[in-house]
């Protein structure tokens, strides 16, 4: 059983609830002709929260993977990598820690946050004083 949660630039997302949703469902059909566990293609602060959040969260696979974990793998994380978005699934053992970091990291690096796997399907969005404000919530 996994996690799932979306961190993404919310410049380039819709404000509108339904509008946000559409957009979401389109940005995770995923093509399969493109590579989606390289950093290179993430914006400056997509990669900021990447590069700390795989600190307590090693990635499972891409530049990053880490070879080198210890015997407990409990907090190895996929993460599909897009230039405004990354959506990371952790597992499910971990997920109030990996839904605090991501929240903190995301409020940190000014980038929006969806809890997927919420039943309110919860959006959180940046404020220009560093905060994360609920946006909408179904």
């Amino acid at each position: 059983m996994s996690y799932e949660l979306f961190v993404f630039d919310s410049a380039v997302s819709p404000i509108k609830y339904d509008e946000f949703l559409s957009w979401f469902g389109e940005q995770t059909e995923w093509e399969k002709s493109q590579s989606y566990d390289d950093p290179e293609v993430l914006s400056a602060a997509l990669r900021a929260w990447f590069l700390d959040i795989i600190v307590d969260f090693p990635a499972m696979n891409g530049a990053y993977a880490n070879n080198d974990l210890p015997d407990d793998k409990a907090a190895v994380t996929d993460y599909t990598l897009g230039s405004t978005l990354i959506y990371a699934v952790f597992p499910w053992s971990k997920r109030q820690e990996a839904y605090e970091a991501t929240f903190r990291l995301a409020a940190k690096h000014q980038l929006g946050f969806f809890d997927v796997n919420s039943e309110t399907s919860k959006v959180w969005l940046p404020d220009s004083n560093g905060n994360l404000i609920l946006a909408h919530s179904n």
